[in-house]
């Protein structure tokens, strides 16, 4: 079921510290070891303050790690250049725990939805529009809320949102940080539906990230557990569940 040649992400003897008071070292991170295989769910469950969204920050490049290495179809991360990495966001977005604070709310939703097809595409602004209202339609949105701006939703909606934004430049991964965390009991299982049915529309690889147990194993297929800044334990999910 997990084949090596299947692995899209691998995280290698990863090591992520930073400076303390007194000349100390907080290790955040600690010899993270782990697969990310294609079309299939990673879940990364573990406390707040183990390193969860320290590690996701090293993934997504906005960190880069002390040691080890996280390799994307085997090319380092670490060692891509600006333009290397730049063109390296269209196979990797993310979705963010805040769905109100990762909109920008002054701009409306087809220009927040349709930004990285500006920044990534040559689409002309009629091109783009039509490409929004797809993507709207995709995530139970219809194209007339592109008219609006993020506050006139409800936590839902605009995680809906984050979610049409993050598939705009057709990614191969996505990493979501506490996706549904923000959100109601009852919302978030809708969420958690939405995105298990667009990983079987587009064969989408999914990096999730959460605290809550019961999240994890709905949607993942394999799990790794992490407590103080160390992966404990890796299993797939059925496994884990019935003998942890």
């Amino acid at each position: 079921m997990f084949k090596e040649s299947d692995i899209v992400l691998s995280a290698k003897h990863i090591v992520k510290q930073f400076p303390a008071s007194h000349g100390r070292t907080l290790t955040a991170c600690n010899d993270i070891n782990l697969n990310v295989y294609k079309g299939k769910t990673l879940g990364i469950v573990g406390e707040s303050g183990c390193g969860k969204s320290t590690f996701v920050r090293m993934v997504i490049s906005l960190d880069k790690p002390t040691s080890g290495e996280i390799l994307y179809h085997g090319k380092n991360l670490a060692d891509l250049s600006k333009k290397e990495t730049w063109l390296n966001r269209q196979n990797m977005q993310m979705v963010f725990q805040d769905p109100y604070g990762s909109l920008n709310p002054r701009m409306k939703v087809q220009d927040l939805i349709g930004e990285p097809l500006l920044i990534h595409t040559n689409m002309s602004a009629g091109e783009r529009l039509k490409k929004v209202h797809e993507l709207l339609g995709t995530v139970g949105l219809s194209p007339s809320h592109g008219e609006r701006y993020p506050h006139e939703f409800s936590g839902g909606q605009r995680q809906r949102i984050g979610i049409a934004r993050a598939l705009t430049v057709q990614p191969k991964l996505i990493i979501a940080d506490e996706p549904v965390s923000a959100l109601d009991v009852s919302i978030q299982a809708q969420v958690l539906n939405l995105l298990q049915q667009l990983q079987k529309d587009f064969n989408l690889t999914y990096l999730f990230i959460s605290h809550d147990l019961s999240v994890v194993e709905m949607i993942s297929d394999r799990i790794g557990v992490m407590y103080l800044g160390t992966i404990v334990e890796t299993a797939p999910k059925k496994e884990l569940y019935a003998n942890p």
